[in-house]
C-alpha cells in the first residue's frame, strides 16, 4: 500500500456480468494500493458479484456488445455466452487477476468496504431470486439510498 490520503471513491455496481463485474474490482483495487478510502455499492444486477451463489460464475454475454466484432445473429447462437465466457476467464486468468469472489477478498483484506443496496435485496428476495444470507460475507451492511447519500459525501463516485 502507498501513503494514505484523505481521498474517498466509492463505486456503484449495477451490472453483474463478467466484463462489467471487473472494471469496479480492478478500481477498488488501484485506490486501495494508493491509500483511497474505498466504498462499494452494489445494486440490481450488481448483486450478482455479491451473491455467493453466483459470484465465480458470472457470465460474459457477446450480444448487443458493438465492439465484440461479430454480428448478434452470431453472438446470439446457443453456446455463444458459454464460449465467450471460457474465453475471457482464460484472458482473466493469465492476467493472474483473481476470480471475482477472491478478488472481493482482496479488497475487503485491504480496508475496502461493501455494501447492498436495500431497494434492491428487497425486490430480488420478493421475486425469489436471492435471499439475503446469499449475500458475501464481506458485505457490512444492507442500506437504503438515503445512507450511501451519506456515506459518498464528499467522494468521487463511479457508477458502473
Amino acid at each position: 500500500m502507498f501513503e494514505e490520503t484523505d481521498r474517498k471513491l466509492c463505486i456503484i455496481c449495477s451490472k453483474g456480468t463478467l466484463d462489467m463485474a471487473y472494471p469496479g474490482l480492478v478500481l477498488a483495487n488501484a485506490a486501495l494500493m494508493e491509500g483511497i478510502d474505498v466504498t462499494m455499492f452494489f445494486t440490481f444486477w450488481g448483486l450478482d458479484m455479491i451473491n455467493k451463489k453466483k459470484m465465480n460464475d458470472l457470465k460474459f454475454v457477446p450480444i448487443g456488445n458493438p465492439t465484440m466484432g461479430i454480428p448478434n445473429a452470431v453472438g446470439g447462437l446457443p453456446g455463444m455466452t458459454n464460449i465467450a465466457t471460457k474465453m475471457m476467464k482464460k484472458e482473466i486468468a493469465q492476467l493472474d487477476f483473481p476470480e471475482v469472489g477472491e478478488f472481493l477478498d482482496v479488497i475487503v483484506d485491504s480496508g475496502g468496504k461493501m455494501y447492498a443496496c436495500k431497494m434492491s435485496v428487497d425486490m430480488f428476495e420478493d421475486m425469489n431470486m436471492m435471499e439475503e444470507e446469499d449475500l458475501y460475507d464481506g458485505i457490512e451492511a444492507v442500506v437504503g439510498a438515503t445512507d450511501f447519500m451519506e456515506m459518498s459525501e464528499g467522494a468521487q463516485i463511479i457508477f458502473i
